[in-house]
């Protein structure tokens, strides 16, 4: 779906699905605003987007000061800031423990730097978007986020599904809900996405166990996630507002 003339803001753009959809966004005709800790990831992907499509700006989307100087950025290079997805993933070194292995001080690092840190990026975003008069703002949730794992597919496989990622992305979706009706009248749309789980290596006795949940694919591939946020992006979900759209193959069913 063309985005021509648009301008994005993607956090964790040296990410995966960050750095599908930037490449997206360019190729549809837009501009890709490239925000992440890891300079040396971005500089890469800015030089493969070229300097007149992407912005690169080495920033933690957690920090409420560093979103606005990133959005103060982005509009200084490119003129304007239409939408922003939020797609970063920061995590403690706790991360991936065992429920019964929780560790009180990792756990609330991840509650606080995921979940508040999404609260506190939006809180920047739309009072932008207010003072603008327009914009729109995408979440990444999880399948997760709406249903409990399946736990027999992590057997034997040496990994797990975090109870914490769970609340988080349960979470993105309830303030995405929240956002949209908090904002109506301001010609602002939020909105998320919860996708299934994307390839990274994953063991495959998991990957195997996996697919029997779902439709075609099983584990999906980031550019499988790529087609609902342009749609999000695009004038065609103009009055799509507060939505949760799973891309999953079918393992939520």
């Amino acid at each position: 779906m063309r985005l021509t003339g648009k301008v994005i803001l993607i956090t964790g753009a040296a990410g995966r699905i960050g750095a599908a959809l930037a490449e997206a966004v360019v190729r549809e005709g837009g501009k890709a605003s490239l925000v992440d800790i890891d300079s040396t990831r971005i500089a890469s992907l800015k030089k493969k987007l070229g300097d007149l499509s992407a912005l690169e700006l080495v920033a933690d989307a957690g920090n409420p000061d560093e979103v606005g100087t990133c959005i103060e950025k982005t509009v200084d290079h490119f003129g304007h800031l239409d939408a922003v997805v939020h797609s970063a993933y920061p995590r403690s070194n706790g991360w991936g423990a065992k429920f019964e292995d929780l560790d009180a001080n990792f756990l609330f690092e991840d509650l606080s730097r995921q979940l508040g840190g999404a609260i506190l990026l939006s809180k920047s975003v739309l009072i932008f978007f207010k003072k603008q008069g327009h914009g729109n703002l995408i979440h990444i949730s999880s399948i997760q986020g709406i249903a409990a794992p399946k736990f027999e597919h992590y057997e034997g496989a040496n990994m797990g599904s975090p109870i914490e990622y769970s609340a988080i992305k349960a979470g993105l979706i309830a303030i995405t809900r929240y956002l949209a009706k908090y904002y109506m009248g301001n010609h602002i749309r939020v909105n998320c996405i919860s996708p299934g789980g994307i390839l990274d290596n994953q063991p495959e006795a998991f990957i195997r166990k996996y697919r029997t949940s779902c439709s075609d694919k099983g584990m999906l591939d980031s550019d499988d996630v790529i087609g609902a946020l342009l749609f999000l992006l695009s004038d065609s979900s103009r009055y799509v507002t507060g939505q949760n759209i799973i891309i999953d193959d079918g393992w939520s069913l």
